[in-house]
């Protein structure tokens, strides 16, 4: 198995548990056994530092098509990696999101909504576009300077960051739209419930917000840095 199948790998499984834990934080808490948002944030952080940490080294520990295309505008990811990328992240959203609807009680996933993010009632639809182009601007801005600039110490942080930054856009986004920041992350428990409500939301905010991120960072931060050729 070449680089991009052993990536692709990394990707599925990193997705898999991001959507597995972090929608069953959401069952878990809507059922009393958690508490509520706090608990909800910190799953979500946690598994994608620890997901990072084991596969970060393999595929870069991406686990959200909105980081793959940020990564593609940049150059930082060849075309071929980054479509088996988003397959891999979006299939291993749906497995993760099915396997949960099969394990938990039928009515408590049910009364959850699968764990899946939703539109506050309310709340506009394009404020709800831009909240998640909000939440996930400050997510690529994490992983761009700690997993992509490779400048001084601060890429060993790279798990933690952006594991903290997604816990602190759930606890500041969550009630407002999920805080998904990602494609995948909406897609499982949207499929395993069969409510694709508003999906533009959690396509073009992410992708928008983790492109502008993207390419402000390299064009600010990165643009230049390279060393002269002797």
């Amino acid at each position: 198995m070449g680089d991009t199948g052993r990536g692709a790998v990394a990707e599925f499984l990193g997705t898999f548990a991001l959507i597995f834990i972090g929608a069953g934080s959401i069952v878990a808490a809507t059922q009393g056994g958690g508490n509520g948002l706090v608990a909800i944030a910190l799953a979500h952080g946690l598994v994608l530092f620890i997901m990072i940490s084991i596969f970060g080294h393999i595929s870069g520990g991406l686990f959200n098509p909105a980081i793959s295309v940020a990564l593609w505008v940049t150059g930082k990811l060849p075309s071929t990696k980054t479509v088996v990328f988003i397959l891999a992240q979006l299939v291993g959203g749906i497995a993760g999101a099915f396997l949960l609807k099969f394990l938990v009680p039928t009515e408590m996933f049910k009364a959850a909504g699968g764990g899946g993010a939703a539109v506050m009632s309310g709340l506009a639809v394009g404020k709800a576009v831009l909240i998640e182009a909000v939440a996930t601007f400050f997510l690529v801005l994490a992983v761009f300077g700690t997993a992509i600039d490779d400048r001084g110490p601060w890429n060993k942080t790279a798990g933690l960051t952006i594991g903290l930054t997604i816990a602190f856009d759930i606890l500041a986004f969550g009630p407002f739209t999920g805080a998904a920041m990602n494609p995948a992350r909406w897609l499982g428990p949207a499929l395993a419930t069969g409510k694709l409500d508003n999906w533009y939301v959690w396509i073009a905010g992410p992708v928008s917000g983790a492109i502008i991120a993207a390419v402000l960072y390299w064009g600010v931060f990165l643009r230049g840095t390279e060393p002269a050729t002797p």
